[in-house]
């Protein structure tokens, strides 16, 4: 009995596989997310709820996530903005989209948005549009990316990851002026 039981547990193991479906993303340039968010803004996380919603006949199940908005950097959130995402957690039920960036309350960031409510991930790129704040050893704010990398040329964004990465991290200041020169065509 075992043997059989093995061998079907590696046949479904092997479907599985065959079915399974990934998405690759292509990291983009500081240009592609200075240009493609609709809006950029440094905020603090100060809710993340997830719940079940209707599309159509499908259910599914987003996470909201609002942030407290510290600087408008392009377009005009508001003092609170909330994005819209694919997945989340509820009753210990998970759904979760790969790579995308998994955000709790306390959380500091520079988000770059687009299609907020019409897109999965509303963020240009999916975890490339989402820069953690952190502070380092000496007190200073500095960027890092979803995966925790720290940022430190922000030009070999999606050319040469790293090479962005090498050297000290960049501050936070640093970079919303690096954005700001982007957009003022500098």
């Amino acid at each position: 009995m075992k043997p059989l039981r093995f061998l079907m547990l590696l046949l479904l193991t092997v479907l599985a596989a065959s079915s399974a479906q990934a998405t690759t993303v292509i990291a983009p340039t500081f240009d592609q997310l200075v240009g493609d968010a609709e809006l950029i803004f440094q905020g603090t996380v100060i809710e993340a709820r997830s719940e079940w919603i209707s599309q159509g006949a499908e259910r599914e199940m987003v996470t909201y996530v609002t942030f407290d908005i510290k600087d408008a950097i392009k377009g005009a959130p508001g003092s609170n903005y909330t994005i819209r995402m694919l997945g989340g957690t509820i009753a210990g039920e998970t759904r979760e989209v790969a790579d995308a960036p998994r955000f709790k309350a306390g959380d500091r960031d520079v988000v770059f948005v687009e299609h907020n409510g019409t897109q999965f991930i509303p963020l240009v790129g999916i975890m490339h549009g989402r820069f953690h704040v952190q502070t380092d050893a000496s007190g200073r704010d500095v960027i890092a990316k979803d995966n925790g990398a720290s940022v430190g040329d922000v030009t070999k964004l999606g050319h040469d990851e790293r090479a962005a990465a090498a050297g000290p991290a960049i501050s936070l200041s640093d970079f919303k002026s690096a954005i700001r020169q982007k957009l003022a065509g500098k």
